[in-house]
């Protein structure tokens, strides 16, 4: 393979790595991404003496680094206490309903059921809905459900810091888990008896 071919495939890997950061859901991912992407890129610019190029994707990466750095502080999240039926709360689950059901195959959210419904709030933006029932302080969850650009478990660690404050002290999942598993694992659910536990006291 001759050099001029490596030195195009450098460039084309650049491209489409900034092309495919668009598609990601997550902001977090997008600019984790689009870093790489533009990084690589700029090492195709400074091999082919295209400093402008270089010079602008070299500033992309910093601006994706700022950005990441601010996301990676401490985000500033709100629990509301809403009622089953509230609006707000039912043109939510409306608006995202294809995303929760790809997330969690198979689940029927019956608002009727349910005694616990919260909605959690970043920066006055809903970033996320947890719906369930609670008896004697026991929470049975039926969704726990994160918009996609808040993806980043700190919503799940937010709730079990905040959640004993409103009388909570165990959390149980039984619900789909195939595209759940990996959060569940990280907040320290444990599995028995086919049901996930989590005790916050």
């Amino acid at each position: 393979m001759s050099t001029t071919t490596i030195v195009e495939l450098i460039g084309y890997l650049g491209s489409i790595l900034v092309l495919f950061s668009f598609l990601m859901p997550s902001v977090v991912k997008l600019r984790v991404i689009n870093s790489v992407g533009s990084a690589i890129f700029t090492i195709y610019a400074l091999i082919i003496h295209s400093y402008p190029t270089a010079v602008m994707n070299f500033c992309l990466v910093l601006v994706n680094l700022y950005y990441l750095r601010r996301i990676g502080k401490e985000k500033h999240y709100e629990l509301l206490s809403v009622a089953s039926q509230d609006r707000f709360l039912t043109y939510l689950l409306r608006y995202y309903q294809k995303d929760i059901e790809s997330c969690f195959p198979g689940l029927n959210v019956d608002l009727e059921g349910i005694n616990r419904a919260y909605i959690i709030c970043c920066d006055a933006s809903p970033a996320g809905i947890l719906l369930g029932t609670e008896r004697e302080g026991i929470l049975n969850i039926m969704l726990d459900y994160s918009m996609p650009a808040y993806r980043d478990c700190s919503i799940g660690q937010y709730l079990i810091w905040k959640l004993p404050q409103d009388g909570l002290r165990r959390l149980l999942y039984s619900g789909p888990v195939d595209h759940h598993m990996a959060y569940l694992s990280k907040l320290g659910f444990e599995k028995r008896d086919g049901v996930y536990r989590k005790d916050l006291l």
